[in-house]
């Protein structure tokens, strides 16, 4: 059994004899088939309004397992570090917000609700997760191809002015921008879109070998002239989901204004280090 699956049941656990708990789901890896040793394990908990005030998390997590680490991180999601390195992320909610787990919907596809199902007194929490069965939210559509393509043109062109600037760094975590609306456009392409909010998680076996060519083609190093080359090649890949996406999508986004791209790169071309 992995480290993981102790700490999930002894969640689980800890719930059935809580009676300041009233629900519990899990979400993540180990409700989609995919988790493994290297996992995090992530938890909504429900909580009696009388108890939500008093109620410390800290301690209750203690209870389960040794941790060296608990903090709130910057989506305001409670962060444990066990003791054994893995991760864990908790949602301590009161029970009148329960129903916020429907809107989970809009995120992705859920294909075990089931596996979602920890804990439960109030007879909501199965409704809620039922609403999240079936198709997830329709990706492959003309705003989000438009939305990608606008934005990979905001993003490259931030990145490749700063980088002319000097700011090398800077010019580095733009990249990543553009490498992320790239990829959407990628997998809109390979009809490959459930990680659309996660757009490189699992990357090595979702896409083909030439459209993971295409993405390592625009990856750096912290180097002007890797850069350069980075911001080049995500321009020649661009130009080729143009084409490739026209006949199936409205989008703003042409070859005409993809050379202009081309032209104020190559004017302002970097000197080699």
């Amino acid at each position: 059994m992995l480290l993981q699956e102790i700490l999930i049941n002894a969640i689980k656990e800890k719930c059935e004899n809580d009676p300041r708990i009233c629900a519990c789901m899990m979400y993540g890896s180990f409700t989609k088939g995919e988790g493994d040793k290297y996992s995090d394990v992530e938890f909504y908990v429900y909580l009696k309004h009388t108890e939500v005030e008093q109620f410390e998390s800290s301690d209750w997590i203690k209870d389960i397992a040794p941790y060296d680490l608990h903090f709130v991180n910057e989506f305001g999601t409670e962060v444990v570090v066990f003791s054994n390195l893995i991760r864990g992320e908790f949602h301590f909610q009161p029970e009148a917000e329960i129903e916020v787990i429907k809107t989970f919907k809009e995120t992705g596809v859920f294909p075990d609700t089931e596996s979602m199902f920890i804990y439960d007194i109030t007879g909501k929490l199965k409704a809620c997760l039922d609403h999240l069965k079936g198709e997830g939210p329709e990706r492959m559509t003309n705003d989000n191809v438009n939305f990608a393509f606008n934005n990979f043109a905001n993003a490259w062109i931030m990145g490749t002015n700063v980088l002319r600037r000097g700011e090398i760094a800077r010019s580095l975590e733009c990249l990543t921008y553009v490498q992320k609306y790239v990829l959407q456009l990628i997998r809109i392409r390979e009809k490959n879109v459930e990680r659309w909010l996660n757009a490189t998680k699992n990357l090595e076996a979702d896409l083909s070998e030439k459209a993971y060519g295409e993405y390592t083609s625009m990856t750096s190093k912290l180097d002007k002239e890797e850069l350069y080359h980075a911001y080049s090649n995500a321009l020649h890949v661009v130009e080729g989901l143009v084409p490739a996406l026209a006949d199936d999508y409205q989008f703003d986004m042409n070859l005409m204004f993809l050379e202009k791209l081309h032209s104020h790169l190559r004017n302002d071309r970097l000197p080699s280090m």
